[in-house]
């Protein structure tokens, strides 16, 4: 069974589709074979990797899920789109089927193959990101290193620690994340000391710098790590890959 990885947070602009996008890039660099998944409506992941959305979700044609995946730039990498469908993003949302159930069994039974999947899920707490939680075997949280960092997290945790008791059990906290980090603001230490006392080993000792090329990667089609390998970008997102690697 693969490491399912959920990259999730209620916020919008906290680096989550970034996130999502460059873990996987790099987890495929690093040989192992990566499904991402578009889950988010607004397809960031999907054209950030340079492809374009579909017409409906895979996840709800009646066809298996392998004959959707698309070569995602790497060859260790595939990529099943989103979609912008108000009808599918609805349906995806409030279909009569429990989703949570319906979304783990389809990763269940086709996701075999890979040694690692990456969900990129919308910027909310609805029923289908619950759906990709509650799918999943880790949750990584990304949260910015700016004033309202702590908004909302009560919320999201609260989700997260009901979903391991309630559902499958297998949900871990993979790992929070600090982005926007910038070593020239007094709040920015604030925030990271703020997060690491509160949460311990739980927060990634690598942490994502303020970088003009996380901007200027996606209007190229490409992830930083091919658009900008020199970065601090870049970097950054090789050493949140090895970490990862290391926790496994």
């Amino acid at each position: 069974m693969p490491r399912i990885f959920c990259v999730a947070n209620q916020k919008g602009g906290v680096g989550k589709t970034t996130t999502a996008v460059n873990l996987a890039w790099g987890l495929a660099l690093a040989n192992q074979k990566t499904l991402l998944i578009d889950l988010d409506p607004q397809c960031n992941a999907t054209t950030g990797l340079g492809l374009q959305p579909v017409e409906r979700h895979p996840l709800l044609v009646d066809r298996p899920l392998r004959e959707s995946w698309i070569r995602g730039g790497l060859e260790s990498l595939e990529v099943l789109p989103g979609c912008r469908s108000f009808q599918d993003v609805d349906q995806l949302e409030n279909g009569t089927q429990s989703r949570r159930e319906w979304l783990k069994q389809h990763l269940d039974a086709e996701t075999g193959v890979f040694d690692a999947v990456i969900i990129d899920s919308p910027p909310s707490l609805g029923e289908l990101t619950q759906a990709a939680l509650a799918s999943s075997t880790e949750v990584i949280m990304p949260i910015q290193c700016e004033y309202y960092a702590m908004e909302g997290l009560t919320q999201m945790i609260h989700v997260i620690r009901e979903i391991m008791q309630k559902d499958t059990g297998r949900l871990t906290f993979g790992g929070i994340l600090l982005t926007m980090f910038d070593p020239k603001f007094e709040l920015t230490h604030e925030v990271d000391r703020e997060v690491r006392d509160f949460f311990g080993d739980i927060v990634f000792d690598t942490t994502i710098p303020r970088d003009i090329v996380f901007s200027e990667s996606p209007s190229h089609g490409k992830s930083v790590l091919s658009y900008a390998p020199r970065s601090r970008g870049a970097r950054a997102y090789i050493e949140l890959c090895m970490e990862v690697l290391d926790r496994d």
